[in-house]
């Protein structure tokens, strides 16, 4: 079936957050009294809800899990001023191109609404995002289908007419589990092996390829 929306990720996908959310994570374990963990341990827990994301990195009990969130996102809130995270090369371009080839495009994260939101806002991609959906907008976050098919459903759309776009195995393991198409990014926090481990439909090296991997 023809492509008509791609459900992209954020986060390593969209912007360049991976030294801003490293850096709170490290902070955040410092200020919870908890083992320090390399920037390669954080980064691979980029796509995961936060309280799982703290579980990932050492085994934890649900208190100390909520902790940990609570105490990131207050952290995060400081260390995210104007400008920390940048949009990947070809981004912005190749959105509006998506959109202008009349394919809706929105964005499915584990990253919270209201942070989602304004990292649109300030990368002025309002215009070309018919919707955001965040982990606080569904009550089971990737790797589960439930961002996929929510998005499906506000739409109307089939799984066969969608397009999931993510870095991590996360975001790739969401789409099959949806039923749809699914496109790995290199160049954000997971890698090639993980994607094709994942098995991903399609792996690229650059965003603007996305366009490469529509059904027309």
């Amino acid at each position: 079936m023809k492509t008509k929306i791609v459900i992209l990720d954020f986060d390593g996908t969209i912007g360049d957050s991976q030294d801003l959310i490293v850096r709170t994570m490290r902070e955040t374990l410092r200020q919870c009294h908890l083992p320090d963990k390399t920037t390669e341990e954080c980064a691979r827990t980029i796509g995961l809800p936060l309280k799982a994301c703290f579980k990932m990195l050492q085994p934890m009990s649900d208190e100390m899990a909520d902790l940990c969130a609570k105490s990131y996102r207050i952290i995060f809130d400081r260390n995210n001023i104007h400008g920390a995270v940048a949009a990947f090369p070809g981004v912005k371009e190749t959105i509006k191109a998506l959109h202008d080839d009349g394919l809706m495009v929105t964005i499915a994260s584990s990253r919270g609404h209201h942070s989602l939101a304004a990292f649109v806002e300030e990368l002025h991609l309002e215009p070309f995002i018919s919707l955001v959906l965040g982990a606080d907008d569904v009550e089971k976050a990737k790797p589960d289908a439930e961002p996929v098919l929510k998005t499906l459903r506000r739409f109307g759309l089939q799984p066969a007419e969608a397009l999931v776009v993510g870095d991590t195995k996360f975001d790739i393991l969401m789409g099959h589990n949806a039923g749809t198409m699914t496109c790995g990014v290199t160049y954000g926090n997971g890698n090639r092996e993980e994607l094709q481990a994942a098995r991903a439909d399609y792996i690229i090296d650059h965003f603007e390829e996305i366009r490469q991997c529509v059904r027309r």
